[in-house]
């Protein structure tokens, strides 16, 4: 049985949700085991994010920390957090979370702690942490809405979210 580690981009996914089905809220104890299938073990997937600034966003702060209970009540999943930087130009950008997700899925591949690799992301700066992953014998598969050419090219599967694939992930 292929044992398997899920790497989910949490705000890549979050605001694709948003975009694409138009809904964020999903079950994430039934995705990644929708994703996972029944035929190979599962042995932990890791949310990627950043939490929001409580002093500037105490209401979405909130919101987020109700979130981020249910996925630490999720079993085999773990949440890893970066950090948001407020620019002086306005933006805010996450820092230390592509990061953190790329030296996992390298390192754990490196160690033998997996046998398939699924990333949720879109982002196409995952590419190269993708071949550096099947350049230990790994296989890494993509899941995500819409193809992104660099990550389909170097991912081996690409699983599709789009359609009635998450019908059955939703909370209720």
């Amino acid at each position: 049985m292929k044992r398997v580690m899920i790497f989910i981009d949490g705000s890549n996914l979050y605001h694709a949700l948003k975009h694409s089905m138009g809904r964020t809220q999903i079950d994430f104890g039934k995705f990644i085991y929708k994703l996972t299938g029944p035929d190979r073990e599962l042995l932990r997937a890791y949310y990627y994010n950043a939490p929001v600034d409580q002093t500037r966003e105490p209401e979405r702060y909130k919101r987020q920390q109700q979130f981020f209970n249910r996925l630490y009540a999720t079993p085999d999943l773990e949440v890893v957090l970066g950090r948001l930087v407020h620019r002086s130009d306005g933006r805010v950008i996450e820092k230390g979370v592509d990061v953190a997700l790329v030296v996992d899925m390298i390192t754990k591949a490196y160690t033998n702690q997996y046998d398939v690799a699924i990333l949720v992301s879109g982002d196409g700066d995952f590419a190269r942490a993708i071949q550096a992953v099947k350049n230990t014998g790994r296989k890494v598969e993509v899941a995500f809405f819409d193809k992104c050419y660099h990550l389909q090219v170097a991912a081996d599967r690409f699983v599709s979210l789009e359609g009635t694939y998450l019908d059955d992930c939703w909370l209720s």
